[in-house]
């Protein structure tokens, strides 16, 4: 009766790109690749590493939310429990990211080393993981005649297609009066025609671009208030009665309103609830990823330095999801859906995505996710940006 969304191919999540102020920091660290000269967060305690424990906290959590969700997507048909947690972590995981990745593309302007970092850290693990996974579609899957586009992304490639195009137009929405209404009524138009066409998913990245732009409008101080021990109180019940919420909705609700990549007509919706659909999960998806930003801890944590290879995470955790989904694992294992087998799920899919955060993993895919790639550039565009 609670059918998972097991079609749904192209499932957040992503990582943020930090000001680069050492090497570390000049990663390609949350799917938002780097902006130079950004100035961060309030911090708790200065690092030596020049990088802010919080973010780092916030991508960690946020990337084991995705993965989690991803994992429990072919168990948990049947769990009206499971499915609520769901449609509450879809709500804000993708807003949350997508917003620090705003928020940290507020120096952006399209500078020589910029778009440097731009094509290595974004283009290229993009070309990269969207051949290897329609492969692993051909010979994982058997399905010798799936296609190799770039320009379809599949699965989890989309995000890295759609911070491309958000980045690319962020000197436009840094000169334009009102930025947030415009990218919303953007959003609510993008609902509002089918025909969209599936060309780089350009439906979902015109859903998604207002939480990129309100990331854009934020000021660190924004951040600071969210961390104010009485916003951090509020967080707590406010998750409790979105849960309770969710669980007495879950049979009614369409999963298709959370991916964003489908227009209301296809929906089953009269084209005209498109504006007030769009600002109302808007709201909501603002209000959760604020709850969740503002219990994500300050201080540095044991988890803390694996918000720097939260990119290795998303990429990677997505072929290990549908390997046990090609090779029959959940159709197999009847008891994954039970309580029992959802704790366990849960607790291997947060076991996986940290180790594949880990600074060892995340120095293995360095030749792809933080390429130096001199050769390929002009001396004086190599040497533009700031110096390792």
């Amino acid at each position: 009766m609670f059918h998972a969304a097991h079609g749904y191919e192209r499932a957040p999540a992503p990582e943020v790109k930090e000001p680069e102020t050492t090497p570390t920091s000049r990663a390609a660290t949350a799917l938002a690749p780097a902006t130079s000269g950004l100035k961060s967060a309030p911090r708790t305690a200065p690092k030596a590493t020049g990088r802010d424990a919080y973010f780092d906290n916030a991508k960690y959590l946020a990337i084991v939310l995705v993965a989690v969700a991803h994992a429990w997507e072919p168990v948990m048909e049947g769990s009206r429990a499971t499915r609520a947690l769901y449609m509450v972590i879809y709500t804000f995981h993708m807003p949350a990211f997508i917003i620090v990745s705003g928020y940290f593309s507020r120096s952006y302007q399209g500078k020589p080393h910029q778009l440097r970092r731009l094509l290595t850290g974004i283009a290229l693990p993009y070309v990269v993981f969207e051949v290897a996974y329609s492969l692993f579609v051909r010979y994982g899957n058997d399905e010798p005649s799936h296609p190799i586009s770039l320009l379809d992304p599949y699965y989890l490639t989309w995000f890295l297609a759609a911070l491309f195009i958000w980045r690319l137009t962020t000197p436009l929405w840094r000169i334009v009066r009102w930025p947030l209404p415009i990218a919303l009524v953007i959003g609510a138009l993008a609902t509002l025609t089918p025909d969209i066409g599936a060309d780089l998913n350009l439906a979902r990245v015109l859903q998604f671009l207002p939480f990129f732009v309100l990331g854009l409008c934020l000021k660190p101080e924004h951040f600071q208030m969210l961390r104010r021990r009485e916003v951090r109180l509020l967080a707590v019940p406010f998750f409790a009665v979105t849960l309770v919420f969710a669980y007495w909705v879950a049979p009614r609700m369409n999963l298709g309103w959370f991916y964003r990549s489908s227009s209301v007509q296809d929906l089953g919706w009269p084209w005209w609830s498109g504006l007030v659909v769009i600002i109302a999960f808007f709201g909501c998806a603002v209000l959760l990823s604020a709850a969740f930003l503002a219990l994500v801890p300050g201080r540095r944590a044991w988890f803390t330095v694996l918000g720097a290879g939260t990119i290795s995470g998303y990429l990677l955790h997505g072929f290990v999801v549908k390997a046990g989904d090609y090779w029959g694992l959940f159709e197999s294992q009847k008891w994954l859906g039970s309580p029992i087998g959802l704790v366990v799920v849960t607790i291997c899919a947060t076991g996986m995505v940290t180790l594949l955060c880990s600074p060892p993993v995340r120095r293995a895919l360095k030749c792809v996710t933080e390429p130096e790639m001199t050769w390929a550039f002009r001396q004086d565009v190599a040497e533009a940006g700031p110096r390792r």
